[in-house]
């Protein structure tokens, strides 16, 4: 059976690290690093992952900026919030919380965001640096994923990598992370011809679509690392739900040499990510 790659130890040990470094921030320059998050409208899971957020930030001994808006609020409202934020000196990191309502631009409001403030690592400043091995906020999931894969094998140059989903948001950073780190690396996406022979290639396997339980264990090969970035709920037989992943965990397990689970794998990576990346902005505002 595969080893059980856990997200939440490996979480806590960087939410750990995060604290010492505020508190060392603290001590050596009177800063206390400051997350603003803004929430725009009531969507459920949106609030659920914000509570989260603002939970650990305090957690971590940082300063929390919990801005909520209404779901009809203004694109000039909107921009006009995050300009303040750009100019606070108490703020550190910024993070709008998406989805957004549809009548705003997320790419509007991203690229709005100081590059400095981006905690999020999705202002196309920070994007290019990615891509160009820059210094960067790297987006939290897929740096969460990074450590992840290198708590089981710190050495991936040469490796085979293949990410299946070319979102902004994990997919493609993802590949340049790997590509960072010297793996041979191929983005596999909806119109990508034979899709589990080419997964049965990869030394490493990053699932990232959003569609439950896809990748089943004919189409990994022996031995490799999956990580599963989804997170998908599903009716039991009981008419209640479940989480599960991109990944059908029990099948799998059988071929694979590491696994992350669903729910317990990215998932708490993210938020310990983001607090790392806040850290990192205050200690660059004060260098």
């Amino acid at each position: 059976m595969a080893t059980r790659i856990d997200g939440k130890e490996l979480a806590e040990q960087v939410r750990k690290e995060v604290s010492e470094g505020v508190k060392n921030l603290k001590a050596s320059h009177a800063v206390t690093p400051g997350l603003a998050v803004v929430l725009v409208g009531e969507d459920p899971a949106s609030q659920v992952y914000v509570r989260n957020k603002v939970k650990q930030t305090e957690a971590c001994g940082m300063n929390s900026f919990h801005h909520v808006m209404d779901v009809g609020t203004s694109r000039e409202s909107l921009l006009s919030l995050i300009e303040s934020l750009n100019t606070d000196p108490a703020v550190h990191g910024i993070l709008v919380q998406l989805p957004l309502p549809a009548h705003l631009d997320s790419r509007d409001v991203i690229q709005t965001i100081d590059p400095v403030k981006d905690v999020d690592g999705f202002h196309s400043s920070n994007v290019g640096n990615l891509w160009t091995s820059g210094k960067s906020f790297v987006p939290c999931t897929p740096l969460g994923c990074l450590k992840l894969l290198k708590s089981v094998e710190p050495n991936i140059a040469g490796k085979n990598a293949v990410v299946i989903g070319r979102s902004n948001i994990v997919g493609r950073p993802m590949a340049a992370l790997l590509l960072n780190e010297s793996a041979t690396v191929t983005i596999a996406h909806s119109k990508t011809k034979d899709l589990p022979a080419l997964c049965r290639q990869a030394d490493i396997l990053v699932a990232a679509v959003g569609r439950p339980r896809m990748i089943k264990a004919d189409w990994v090969k022996p031995g490799a690392i999956v990580l599963d970035v989804g997170i998908n709920r599903v009716e039991t037989a009981d008419g209640g739900g479940c989480l599960v992943g991109d990944v059908d965990f029990e099948d799998v397990s059988t071929v694979a040499g590491a696994i992350t689970p669903v729910p317990g794998g990215p998932g708490p990576m993210t938020i310990a990510c983001l607090l790392a990346n806040t850290l990192e902005a205050a200690k660059r505002a004060v260098s």
